[in-house]
């Protein structure tokens, strides 16, 4: 317990006394459980396939299954950890993520493995949407956006270090093994958090669970135009270059003609873009508004789109420099994403894990439907994939353009 009128510092160091690169570091690791469990299968996608004897359009719906579930529950997450508490909510989500990782491991078909990979999906999102919940309880808004960006950087290893993993121990193992992985960081992470978590969420922002409360406040939030348009300022460039991830298979296998070994190139480029714009999102909090900080990130991702398209069509890819503007572009999303949030989660203060809730959703719907509409008819082709990611910075650079006309206050501050 801290006494009342303690000052956020104050209360931070009560709940959490470890160094804050500790925190940092935990809540990467909730986090982390999302790349892993999309980027160490990726590489035996076609193993898989053929001990399922699946065509790989089958195989892509065990992708869609679980962005889509995971999607759908994305905003019910926040409202959870709103009502419940934040610790309850991880720790019951990490043990369900485990069962059905289990599940995956012992799937024997192509519909077993689609039925499970949904229900990892269902669990998949409450480390993310509680954990920017939790750091926004503890820390005023420039010490949060600092923490953010030490959170995405360890979060950014992740992307780096899984399909490597996932690529040997499909050859090593078997792609059973790979679930069997995922079954095992579960665990350990919610011993973790049991150990060492606390319970953020203040008495006085406990909110109501019951239907009518908790679709008010979805339809309040649902209809103000700020949070639709900030989710989308992020997730748009997001989706813009994680469609490449998506497209992994024939992006890297048949285009640049990579082995499953050599898949992890591409998250190597995109990592390194994502912790170096993670980096420079730390320098700037406090010293630039989050207006400027967000339009220098959406205009360096949408000109690094244009650059990739353009060499798209002027050369033959080739891994000596495709992977180069992935990395572009991830820097300028890592230094996006957090001004977004933290104005995001400053928009409603007692509706915090529901703000992050509705972020998650549009994030995981948006890849969602590239995973299951857009990415089976671009794949066979780097200038469409090019081109979409053109349209998709340019979609994310629009809604903040309608954000700056409708509300020319917002990120105005350096207080968010």
């Amino acid at each position: 317990m801290t006494p009342q009128g303690s000052t956020p510092s104050q209360v931070a160091a009560a709940l959490w006394p470890a160094p804050r690169w500790a925190l940092a570091l935990l809540l990467a690791m909730l986090g982390m459980l999302g790349p892993f469990a999309v980027d160490t299968y990726l590489p035996a996608f076609s193993g898989i396939a053929q001990t399922l004897q699946a065509t790989p359009a089958q195989m892509q719906q065990t992708l869609s299954a679980f962005f889509l579930t995971w999607a759908v529950m994305n905003l019910f997450h926040g409202a959870l950890a709103d009502s419940f508490g934040r610790r309850p909510v991880v720790l019951c989500g990490l043990a369900m993520f485990a069962l059905a990782s289990i599940g995956c491991a012992l799937a024997q078909t192509l519909e077993q493995l689609v039925l499970f990979r949904a229900l990892q999906g269902l669990f998949i999102g409450i480390g993310t949407v509680v954990s920017r919940a939790v750091i926004r309880d503890l820390f005023a808004p420039t010490d949060a956006q600092k923490v953010m960006s030490q959170v995405a950087m360890y979060h950014a290893l992740a992307p780096a270090v899984a399909p490597l993993i996932g690529g040997w121990l499909y050859v090593l193992v078997g792609w059973h093994s790979i679930f069997w992985l995922l079954t095992g960081i579960a665990v350990a992470l919610w011993l973790a958090v049991y150990k060492t978590l606390p319970e953020t969420l203040a008495p006085e922002h406990v909110q109501s669970f019951r239907p009518v409360p908790l679709l008010r406040a979805y339809r309040l939030l649902l209809t103000d135009g700020r949070v639709t348009l900030l989710a989308m300022t992020s997730s748009l460039p997001f989706c813009a270059w994680f469609l490449y991830v998506l497209s992994a298979p024939s992006f890297l296998g048949e285009h640049l003609a990579l082995r499953p070994t050599q898949f992890f190139l591409l998250f190597v480029m995109t990592v390194i873009g994502i912790i170096g714009g993670s980096w420079f999102s730390g320098r700037l909090a406090g010293r630039i508004t989050p207006q400027r900080q967000i339009q220098l990130a959406l205009g360096l991702m949408i000109g690094v789109a244009l650059l990739n398209l353009l060499a798209t069509l002027l050369f033959k890819p080739d891994v000596t420099w495709a992977l180069f503007p992935l990395a572009g572009h991830a820097f300028g999303w890592a230094l996006v994403m957090p001004s977004t949030l933290l104005l995001l989660l400053d928009l409603y203060p007692a509706r915090r894990g529901m703000v992050s809730s509705l972020q998650a959703f549009f994030a995981s719907a948006s890849i969602g439907v590239m995973s299951a509409v857009f990415v089976p008819l671009i794949l066979h082709s780097t200038a469409l994939m090019s081109l979409t990611m053109l349209i998709l910075s340019v979609g994310g650079g629009l809604c903040w353009w309608v954000i700056r006309r409708r509300w020319p206050g917002i990120g105005r501050t350096l207080s968010g």
